[in-house]
C-alpha cells in the first residue's frame, strides 16, 4: 500500500517533539488537522483500525496534559513505523490480535518498566523514544536496548529537539552530556494545589503567588535602579521591587500571569515582595494542578525551557536505564527502581512520591561513596611507611613551648605518633574549631619526622597563611639550633622569585630543607623531595581531588595528616571521612574568651563606627569585612574598595586603615598583613581572603558587611579572627536590608558559638557542594543524600560493607553495573570521589 500519508504524519510528530509537544507544529493544531488527514487516509486506504486510532489521537491531543503527550505522541509513532515496516513486508499493519490501541487520552502502559522491585505498577507511564531521521525504526518496548554508561555520556546534541543553539544553553548551567540532563534535579519544587490568594497572605511568610502584571515602572536612584512591578489575582495587589535590574520591565506587558515566589513584607499598609524569584507562567501547569520542579538557572535559561527539555529526556530514556543496584539490594531496601525514581524526582506525582525518589537516589550516591571509601582504606593500609618512633627531643620541644597544651592537643600528639609506629600510612583528620591549636600539633609531628632523617611538607589554600605558618615554624622550631636550623625551613609561593624557587627546588631534592611550607606552588613540577614523609593539608576542604593527590605523589605512601577548623557534622564525617582516623580538638586554650556576636540593621551602622572607635582607643585594632573587591551595577554588595576610601576619609579620618583583597599582588598583600599585625594599621578593610587563618591576637572587632551573603562556615571563620587573645571580642554582622536582617544564618549566629551546631544548620541550609565553598570538594552531587540524615547513611554504610566482604571488587555478573558508576565516580589515582 501507498504510505506517504503515514510518512507525513511521522516527520509532523518528530516537529512536535523538537517544538516541545507545545500542538503547534501545524497551524491550528493537531484537532483542526483531523480532517485534513482523515481525507487523505481515505484515498490511500489506511487500514480502518490505524485510521480510527489516529484520528482520535489527533483530535484529543490539545487536551492532553504536558506530562502525558511526549508517552502518547511516542506511542503513536512507534504504531505508525509498525504499520510501515508491516507494510513493506506484506504482514498487514495494526496491533496484536484482541488488542485496541490506546486513544490519545489514554496512557501508554509496558510492563518492561514503570514497575518497582517487586513488579508492581508505580509512577507514570515509560516514554517511547521517537526516531531520528533517518535512523532504523524504534523497536517495540520488548525490543528497547538499555541505556549504556557510554550513551549517557554522550553529547546532548545527540538528544531529539537538542540543536547547537540549545547545546550552548545548556553548557552554561554546566550540562553537556545526556547523564548530566538526567541528573541535574530540582533545587524546589512548587506545588500549585496549594497557593494561597493575595488576599490571605500574611506578613513575615514565604509564598509562592500566581498573579497578573498590571504595570510597571523603573525609577534611579543613587545606588541604582528600582523597578517597581504590581501583580493581582482578582483577590488583592502585591508591590513587588527588583533593585538595578531594570530590564525586568521591558519584559513584562499588562496582563501576563507570573509566578512570584518569596517572602512577604510590607510598606505603608501595603503587602509586599522584595527581590523574589519570578517566572512567567505556563498555563498548563495550572490546569494540572501538580508539583513543578523549579531548577537552578543561568543568564539566558529560564525554567520553561528547562522544563520542556529535562521532561522530553526524563519521558524517552529515564525507563530504558538499568538499574545498577541488585536486585537484592532493591528488596532489601524496598527502594525504588532507578527509571522511576528519575521520573518522580523531576516531576513528582506526589510529595510521597518525591520522598522516596529523593531517598533511593540519595542511597545509591551514599552507597558509592562507601563502597570508594572501603576501597580506599583497603588500598591505603595495604602500602608499607616508615616508622617513626617517639624521639626523646619532643618532650623538650613541649617544655619548650610558652604555653601547655590542652588535653586534647595532647591526645592529638598521642595519636600520631601512634600511627607512625605502625609501619602503615597514617591518613588522620585533625578536626578542631578556629583557635584550638591544630597548627603546633601539626608542627609536633613536622618535627618528629625532621629529627630522624625525614621531610615533611605544609600545605596552606592562601599565600598569607603559609607566610603566617612559616613564621610559627621558625619561631618555635628554631631554638638555638636545639631542633632545626632556619636554613631546614623553607617556604614557596607562587610569588617567590624564580631564582629563590629554583634553590628551594635543590635543597628538597637534596634533602637539605626538611620541612617545607607553601601553597599550591609545592604542587607544581619539577618540584622533587628527597625523603617526602609526612604530608600535612591544611583547610583542607579549599583544595581538589587531584591537588590532594598530586602533594602525596611526591613521596612514598608519606603519612597524611588533613586539618579543618569547619566543625563538620558526624553524619558527615561518617560519609565522606569514612577512610580517615579522626582526632577531635574539642577544648580551646585557656585565657581566651568567647566572643559576643550582634546583628544590626544598616541603619545602625553609626553605632558599630563608635564602638570600633571606643577599641581603637583602648589600642585594640579591627577587621572590616567585605563581600565584594569593586561595586557592581547587579549587587547591592558593599564593596572593599570603595568602602576604604569612604571610611578613610569620612569616618575615620585620625585612623590608618588598609585594604587587603585578592586582587592585590602577594608583595602588596604581605605588606598589608605586616603593616597591620606590627600595629601600625589600626583597621582592616578586607574581603574574605582573611577568612582563614590570619592570626592577629590583637584585633576585637569583627565587622562584617552584607553578612546575608556568607554562609555559616564562612561568618564563624571570620569570628574566629578575633578573641585570638585575653581581650573581650565581638563580631558585629550588619545585613544588605531590614529583611535580610532577618537571615536564619544571621540569627543562628547570635544564638550558639558552638561550630558543630553551625556547622550541622550550614549543611542544612546550603548542602555540601555549598557547604565546602566549591563544587571541586566532589560532592555537590550528594545533594539528594541527605547527608544530616543518620538513618539513610547507616543504611548506605550497612550495604556497603556486606557488599564489600563478599565482593570487595565488585567482580560479580549481578554486581556489573554497579561497578562502572563507582568506576565513572571514584578517581583510583586520586583515591577519593570525584
Amino acid at each position: 500500500m501507498t504510505v506517504s500519508v503515514i510518512e507525513t504524519l511521522i516527520k509532523m510528530l518528530r516537529n512536535e517533539a523538537d517544538m516541545g509537544y507545545l500542538d503547534q507544529c501545524v497551524q491550528g493544531g493537531f484537532k483542526n488537522f483531523s480532517s485534513t488527514w482523515s481525507r487523505n487516509a481515505r484515498t490511500e486506504s489506511v487500514p480502518e483500525p490505524l485510521f480510527e486510532r489516529v484520528r482520535e489521537w489527533l483530535a484529543s491531543y490539545h487536551a492532553l496534559a504536558m506530562e502525558q503527550r511526549p508517552p502518547s505522541l511516542n506511542g503513536l509513532v512507534d504504531e505508525l513505523q509498525s504499520a510501515q515496516r508491516a507494510g513493506e513486508s506484506g504482514t498487514g499493519p495494526g496491533p496484536a490480535a484482541g488488542q485496541r490501541p490506546p486513544a490519545a487520552h489514554e496512557p501508554v502502559r509496558s510492563n518492561a518498566a514503570g514497575t518497582g522491585p517487586s513488579g508492581a505498577s508505580n509512577g507514570p507511564p515509560p516514554a517511547r523514544p521517537v526516531s531520528a531521521p533517518g535512523a532504523p525504526p524504534a523497536p517495540r518496548p520488548s525490543e528497547t536496548p538499555p541505556l549504556t554508561l557510554r550513551e549517557l555520556q554522550a553529547p546532548l546534541r545527540r538528544l531529539l529537539g537538542v540543536g547547537d543553539k540549545n547545546t550552548e544553553s545548556f553548557e552554561r548551567l554546566g550540562l553537556q552530556t545526556i547523564g548530566d540532563l538526567l541528573w541535574f534535579f530540582p533545587r524546589r519544587y512548587m506545588d500549585y494545589s496549594l497557593l494561597k490568594p493575595i488576599n490571605r497572605l500574611w506578613y513575615g511568610e514565604t509564598v509562592t503567588v500566581l498573579a497578573s502584571v498590571r504595570d510597571a515602572s523603573t525609577r534611579r536612584t543613587k545606588r541604582g535602579t528600582i523597578t517597581e512591578v504590581t501583580v493581582a489575582d482578582g483577590s488583592g495587589s502585591l508591590l513587588v521591587t527588583f533593585f538595578n535590574q531594570p530590564w525586568i520591565e521591558s519584559r513584562l506587558r499588562k496582563g501576563q500571569l507570573l509566578s512570584l515566589s518569596g517572602k512577604i513584607g510590607q510598606y505603608l499598609g501595603r503587602l509586599t515582595m522584595t527581590m523574589p524569584e519570578w517566572e512567567f507562567l505556563d498555563r498548563q501547569q495550572i490546569r494540572t494542578g501538580g508539583i513543578v520542579p523549579v531548577y537552578s538557572l543561568t543568564a539566558g535559561v529560564n525554567q520553561n525551557f528547562l522544563r520542556r527539555h529535562i521532561h522530553n529526556a526524563v519521558s524517552r530514556l529515564a525507563t530504558r536505564l538499568p538499574d545498577p543496584l541488585p536486585a537484592a539490594v532493591l528488596d532489601e531496601g524496598k527502594w525504588m527502581a532507578l527509571g522511576q525514581a528519575l521520573q518522580q524526582i523531576h516531576f513528582p506525582a506526589s510529595w510521597e512520591s518525591l520522598k522516596k525518589a529523593k531517598d533511593r537516589l540519595g542511597f545509591e550516591e551514599l552507597l558509592y561513596l562507601q563502597l570508594g571509601i572501603l576501597q580506599q582504606r583497603r588500598n591505603w593500609t595495604s602500602g608499607e611507611a616508615k616508622r617513626y618512633p617517639f624521639p626523646a627531643a619532643l618532650d623538650e620541644f613541649m617544655a619548650s613551648l610558652p604555653y601547655t597544651l590542652t588535653a586534647a592537643q595532647q591526645k592529638a600528639v598521642k595519636d600520631i605518633l601512634a600511627d607512625f609506629d605502625t609501619g602503615k600510612p597514617m591518613n588522620r583528620l585533625l578536626e578542631g574549631d578556629v583557635g584550638s591549636g591544630k597548627t603546633i600539633v601539626a608542627l609536633a609531628a613536622c618535627l618528629v619526622v625532621a629529627l630522624q632523617g625525614g621531610q615533611a611538607a605544609i600545605l596552606a589554600p592562601t599565600g598569607i597563611l603559609a607566610e603566617q605558618h612559616f613564621a610559627l615554624t621558625r619561631k618555635l622550631l628554631v631554638r638555638e639550633d636545639k631542633f632545626l636550623r632556619e636554613d631546614q625551613i623553607g617556604l614557596l609561593l607562587g610569588s617567590t622569585p624564580e631564582s629563590a624557587k629554583q634553590e628551594i627546588r635543590e635543597n628538597l631534592a637534596s634533602g637539605k630543607i626538611a620541612v617545607v611550607i607553601g601553597t599550591h606552588a609545592l604542587l607544581e613540577n619539577p618540584i622533587d623531595f628527597a625523603k617526602l614523609d609526612l604530608a600535612v593539608i591544611d583547610e583542607q576542604h579549599r583544595f581538589g581531588v587531584d591537588q590532594r593527590a598530586a602533594l602525596r605523589a611526591k613521596g612514598r605512601s608519606p603519612h597524611l595528616l588533613v586539618m579543618t577548623a569547619t566543625p563538620i557534622p558526624r553524619s558527615l564525617a561518617l560519609t565522606i571521612y569514612g577512610d580517615l582516623d579522626l582526632t577531635l580538638l574539642d577544648e580551646m586554650p585557656p585565657g581566651r574568651k568567647p566572643v559576643t556576636t550582634r546583628i544590626l540593621l544598616p541603619g545602625e551602622r553609626e553605632r558599630a563606627y563608635a564602638f570600633i572607635t571606643g577599641q581603637l582607643k583602648q589600642e585594640r585594632q579591627a577587621f572590616i569585612i567585605c563581600p565584594r573587591i569593586e561595586e557592581s551595577e547587579t549587587s547591592e554588595a558593599t564593596a572593599a574598595v570603595e568602602e576604604h576610601r569612604r571610611l578613610q576619609e569620612s569616618v575615620f579620618p585620625e585612623w590608618k586603615l588598609g585594604l587587603l583583597h585578592g586582587r592585590m599582588r602577594a608583595d602588596e598583600k604581605d605588606e598589608v598583613m605586616h603593616r597591620f599585625r606590627s600595629g601600625e594599621l589600626h583597621i582592616l578593610v578586607s574581603t574574605s581572603v582573611v577568612e582563614v587563618g590570619v592570626d592577629i591576637p590583637n584585633a576585637t572587632v569583627m565587622m562584617v558587611e552584607g553578612a546575608n551573603h556568607f554562609g555559616l562556615a564562612q561568618l564563624h571563620q571570620f569570628c574566629g579572627r578575633v578573641g585570638r587573645s585575653g581581650h573581650a571580642s565581638y563580631c558585629i554582622l550588619v545585613a544588605d536590608s531590614e529583611d535580610q536582617a532577618e537571615n536564619e544564618r544571621l540569627k543562628a549566629m547570635e544564638e550558639t558559638q558552638d561550630g558543630f551546631v553551625l556547622a550541622e544548620k550550614d549543611l542544612a541550609q546550603r548542602g555540601p557542594g555549598e557547604f565546602f565553598g566549591t563544587r571541586q570538594s566532589g560532592f555537590a552531587d550528594v545533594d539528594l543524600a541527605r547527608l544530616l540524615d543518620v538513618r539513610l547513611i547507616e543504611q548506605a554504610r550497612n550495604t556497603a560493607q556486606k557488599l564489600f566482604a563478599t565482593d570487595p571488587d565488585l567482580r560479580a555478573p549481578e554486581h556489573r553495573l554497579m561497578a562502572e558508576r563507582l568506576a565513572a565516580r571514584w578517581n583510583p589515582t586520586a583515591g577519593e570521589i570525584s
